[in-house]
């Protein structure tokens, strides 16, 4: 029974438009994966609030937020930090990297080399770190939400499959439509400043555990045999579709599974709709296919190749 995801997520969207303009299909795919306790990656031209949205974000839930600006010589100690010597104890102690956190914003994650990029991968799958053989566990709320710039690939790093795979989201934003880009203009001109958020009177959630409640609502969440068929059928498209050079696999299909609960429980019901599962899948699915080279050559795109897969698994009744 969903008692308290609708209201919590109703706060959420509704704290987040006093900030944010014309972005609300991001905005709910970065709550999907907020509710599906995975990381998104989120790719858009400089200027279109990705950074914004985050750091409102992690205000109204009132969690710890912190930034790492990817630059080519930052190294994995700090991300995850390291070990200093105390000369005054003669012991080492940890000094924490910006890892320790809540939501973790990696910006424009693709400018560091992959050897930096790879200290992410443990915490985005274990929800840990290992420092010199010890173990730290990291916040249980701990989320990844990376940025890339898709217009300068000069000097950038693409990051591999393997960690690709790790984001349960990528999603694009777009530019805004003229009348939200006229409201923006409307809110600078009477005295909005996005770099001054504390002066916007947002109202934090009471509850500091409420995205844990709502998490646990949505791990709740049963489908029907129907809908799970109608999940792998559309994975098992995505493998054998004449555009594909590979597609989409088994962590895909599980991907997929939970962001479409987490959508349905976003949308205030406790079932599963193959509508949740159509609206969801290009996000879930745009990273982890690959197009064969004529297919691109001529124009495809995995947006719209996922777009014609949908269209071709037959809906169940």
């Amino acid at each position: 029974m969903l008692s308290y995801t609708p209201q919590t997520i109703a706060h959420i969207l509704n704290e987040l438009r006093k900030v944010i303009v014309g972005q609300d299909d991001a905005i709910e795919q970065i709550l999907v994966a907020m509710l599906a306790e995975g990381h998104a990656l989120i790719e858009g031209v400089p200027g279109t609030a990705k950074t914004l949205t985050i750091k409102t974000l992690a205000r109204i839930i009132g969690a710890h937020f912190t930034r790492i600006q990817f630059t080519p010589d930052l190294m994995p100690s700090d991300v995850t930090g390291t070990n200093v010597f105390n000369m005054q104890t003669s012991q080492f102690s940890l000094r924490h990297g910006p890892i320790f956190t809540d939501i973790l914003l990696a910006d424009e994650i693709n400018r560091t080399p992959p050897k930096t990029q790879a200290a992410l991968l443990e915490a985005m799958e274990e929800r840990q770190v290992t420092i010199d053989g010890e173990r730290y566990l990291l916040s249980p709320l701990f989320t990844v939400l990376a940025t890339e710039n898709p217009i300068e690939y000069e000097g950038t790093y693409p990051l591999p499959e393997a960690q690709l795979d790790r984001f349960l989201l990528k999603i694009v934003i777009e530019y805004p439509t003229a009348e939200a880009e006229l409201e923006i203009i409307s809110r600078w001109d009477h005295g909005f400043n996005a770099r001054r958020l504390e002066d916007v009177d947002i109202v934090a959630l009471e509850d500091v555990a409420a995205i844990q409640h709502c998490r646990a609502e949505v791990r709740a969440l049963r489908l029907e045999a129907g809908v799970q068929k109608y999940i792998v059928e559309v994975i098992r498209k995505t493998r054998s579709h004449s555009t594909v050079l590979y597609g989409a696999s088994p962590r895909a299909a599980v991907a997929l599974l939970l962001c479409s609960k987490a959508l349905a429980a976003i949308r205030g019901r406790e079932f599963v709709t193959p509508d949740d599962i159509r609206d969801i899948a290009v996000p879930v699915l745009r990273h982890r296919i690959a197009l064969r080279a004529e297919a691109e050559l001529e124009g495809a795109t995995t947006d719209v190749v996922i777009a014609d897969i949908i269209k071709s698994v037959e809906v169940p009744r």
